[in-house]
């Protein structure tokens, strides 16, 4: 009951629960509205690791499409064991940037680069990679200021590295051409899997890394989330993203809605 010009106007109970029924609904639809599109379309990632320093920066909020490479069992919330193998399945091409699950456990997500498809040999040699017996061709860049894998900032070359394919991006290289895996066997990649690497190339526990020592061996197609696409949000990763009061100096504006390349 209320007072509308000085009358006494009453509201009845079903017209109160008919208000809360539409809110309801409303919320409802946007839920599934928001799931069908994370399922389907895009779901974002943040950056929690620098192993595709250039590219991706800790901190960096993207989109990536789940329809790039169709769908697999884990393309879906919990990825339910319905079925194996992809659905309106597109292969991944060389060079882009893909989120997989990790093979020896897939409640984690990974972002590398793909860079080997199935059957081909991949090796380095003091840095240089190496694709079918071919060198792939790099330039030297400008040096740029990243932290190494002990926290300490430090200078680093940096590489545009461009794959077979046509595909041009840039590397780091933080121990130069004699890091830790910078001189590896051949891998043969096996049919239906991908080799994939970061572009931070010392500091990426990645495909040169066997499951054995827990690194990610060779991805499963099954294994594949969706491409990379856009940076839509991108933050100091010394300032939590939930103190919005540091946005206005923390926030890496030039960084904001970048295709990721």
């Amino acid at each position: 009951m209320s007072l509308k010009d000085g009358k006494v106007v009453t509201t009845s109970k079903k017209s109160q629960e008919g208000g809360f029924g539409e809110v309801l609904k409303v919320v409802v639809q946007a839920l599934l509205i928001a799931l069908v599109v994370r399922t389907f379309l895009f779901q974002p990632f943040n950056i929690p690791s620098g192993s595709l320093i250039p590219t991706l920066d800790i901190g960096d909020y993207l989109f990536v499409s789940k329809y790039s490479y169709g769908y697999s069992r884990y393309s879906f919330p919990f990825s339910p064991d319905v079925f194996s193998g992809r659905i309106l399945a597109s292969t991944p091409k060389r060079g882009d940037v893909a989120v997989f699950k990790f093979p020896k456990d897939t409640s984690k997500d990974y972002i590398k680069r793909v860079i080997g498809l199935p059957g081909d040999k991949i090796q380095l040699v003091e840095s240089r990679l190496i694709i079918n017996g071919q060198m792939v061709a790099r330039e030297p860049t400008t040096k740029v200021m990243t932290r190494d894998q002990f926290g300490h900032d430090v200078e680093v070359p940096t590489y545009l590295e461009t794959l077979p394919g046509g595909v041009t991006h840039q590397i780091i290289q933080i121990n130069g051409d004699n890091g830790f895996y910078s001189n590896t066997p051949v891998y043969t990649v096996p049919p239906g899997n991908y080799f994939m690497m970061g572009d931070n190339r010392d500091n990426s526990t990645d495909s040169r890394v066997s499951p054995d020592q827990d690194g990610v061996g060779y991805v499963p197609f099954e294994n594949f989330v969706g491409r990379a696409e856009l940076i839509f949000f991108s933050i100091d990763d010394t300032a939590p993203v939930w103190e919005f009061w540091r946005w206005p100096t923390s926030i890496r504006w030039d960084r904001l809605l970048k295709p990721v390349r």
